[in-house]
């Protein structure tokens, strides 16, 4: 009867990663519903929409891009970034001057990862949490985070009775009952996961509900040609660079260092 501490098993991950996102989406609509109306007709600035979007890196990215655009940053397609003109004109600005250093220069990845990491961002995003547009960092509490681990717990299901399947024949025990018992909390996980994506899709691991109704809105809303292809880059990340020597800059950091 090993294959009863299998089930018990997933029932356990199943159980639990489903109460998570069943909690989640419940503390998800309480904190729409306490966002005000002024909160409802923010209108987003570009750092805001690129932090809701992806996070204090990309409130780097866009930054840099904005500065390389200006002729203020100069981004090597060989992965260096150059200071040209050291007044950054805003706070966030002047965290990417700095996490370049005194030296004026230096690789593109250690740059983004100190800019991310200022305390300019951190300001940033405890403004948009406070206003009821992003979900703390580091909760683990966000209706993505709960999805990823019911996802997990499916996984999790399907190897635990498959290894179930897999224990030698036991008298009485058909396979198909086995088979039958772990279908169970198998089904609960999925059944999760479509109301889940029916509900409160799409996910965010840093937008609130409110929040992506304001990127949405951000979509829908026509800027001149700057605007609009910053803001793609606040939205979407590198990807959105069409220039080949801009994108080059950003994607030489996966590659190794040269001297």
């Amino acid at each position: 009867m090993f294959w009863v501490l299998l089930l018990l098993l997933a029932w356990a991950f199943a159980g639990t990663a489903c109460t998570r996102l069943c909690l989640a989406a419940v503390r998800a609509a309480a904190a729409d519903t306490d966002v005000t109306a002024a909160d409802r007709e923010h209108a987003l600035t570009l750092y805001e929409a690129a932090f809701l979007s992806g996070g204090p890196a990309r409130v780097a990215d866009v930054t840099m891009v904005s500065m390389a655009r200006q002729r203020r940053l100069l981004l090597a397609h060989t992965g260096w970034a150059t200071v040209v003109d050291p007044r950054g004109r805003d706070e966030i600005e002047q965290s990417v001057i700095g996490a370049i250093g005194p030296e004026g220069q230096s690789r593109i990845a250690p740059v983004r990862a100190r800019a991310a990491g200022a305390e300019a961002v951190r300001r940033l995003a405890d403004h948009l949490v406070r206003a009821g547009l992003a979900v703390p960092d580091g909760s683990g509490t966000s209706v993505g985070a709960a999805v990823r681990r019911v996802r997990a717990a499916v996984l999790a299901v399907a190897a635990l009775g498959t290894a179930a399947l897999l224990l030698p024949v036991q008298t009485g025990t058909p396979r198909l009952m086995v088979a039958l018992w772990f279908a169970l909390p198998l089904t609960l996980s999925l059944s999760c996961l479509a109301v889940a994506r029916f509900e409160v899709h799409p996910y965010s691991r840093w937008a609130s509900p409110a929040g992506q109704r304001l990127l949405g809105a951000l979509v829908r809303r026509p800027d001149g040609d700057e605007r609009s292809f910053l803001t793609s880059v606040a939205l979407r990340g590198i990807r959105a660079i069409g220039e080949p020597e801009l994108r080059a800059a950003f994607t030489h950091r996966d590659q190794p260092w040269r001297d």
